[in-house]
């Protein structure tokens, strides 16, 4: 039997993408996530995270997809669409990419029930089960596992960010200065803000600002 986990990094930054992934592993092997101190993501440094990518990439089959700030955006914006169906939609396709006979998800609805339908309409493989749990992190081995995937991979994408930009805005969360200093300079240069999501508060303020004051000068 081939159990499988998905989570996300990402969904709350300002700064960035959000990126998913999904780790697959027998069922009689999944004790070794255990032996390697596997765990959420969040409950590890840095340098351990890095660590058990290798670990984990290893011992699982793992598939990753990449949300750009325009794809949340467009769906944070719209009317008939929203993050969490977003992500739904995203977990289906990472189902779809590998084999496997159950996934157990970290859900971000309130709505479990919905959520869990709105994946099983979008996955090819009707046979396979989904489990869809809130802190479903903290509480299965390969969940943890596809946090730390997902967490890796999401701190790469925003050292190549910076690297191209060539300017350190920090984590991307809005709670950080120095990225809250960023937006604030850069909220409307493209070359900058074409990494922030717009649909966020942190960007929206300094365009509803400039808004005010052109609507004054009116």
């Amino acid at each position: 039997m081939l159990v499988g986990g998905i989570d996300e990094a990402g969904r709350g930054p300002v700064m960035g993408p959000m990126v998913m992934a999904i780790a697959v592993i027998k069922k009689e092997s999944e004790f070794k996530l255990q032996t390697f101190g596997i765990k959420d993501s969040k409950l590890l440094t840095p340098r351990r995270r890095k660590e058990l990518f290798k670990v984990i990439s290893d011992l699982c089959k793992t598939a990753v997809v990449t949300i750009s700030s325009d794809e949340i955006d467009a769906a944070v914006l719209s009317s008939t669409d929203n993050l969490n169906w977003l992500e739904a939609r995203k977990a289906a396709e990472l189902i779809n990419k590998v084999k496997a006979d159950t996934v157990i998800l970290d859900c971000p609805s309130n709505n479990i029930n919905a959520y869990r339908e709105y994946i099983k309409q979008r996955v090819k493989n009707k046979k396979v089960k989904l489990v869809v749990e809130h802190k479903a992190d903290l509480n299965h081995l390969i969940v943890g596992a596809a946090s730390i995937i997902a967490k890796v991979t999401r701190d790469e994408e925003i050292v190549k960010i910076r690297k191209n930009i060539r300017i350190d805005f920090g984590s991307g969360y809005s709670s950080d200065p120095r990225t809250q200093a960023f937006v604030k300079k850069y909220w409307d240069n493209n070359k900058y803000s074409k990494h922030m999501r717009k649909s966020w508060d942190t960007w929206k303020k300094h365009h509803k600002k400039t808004a005010q004051k052109s609507l004054g000068e009116f």
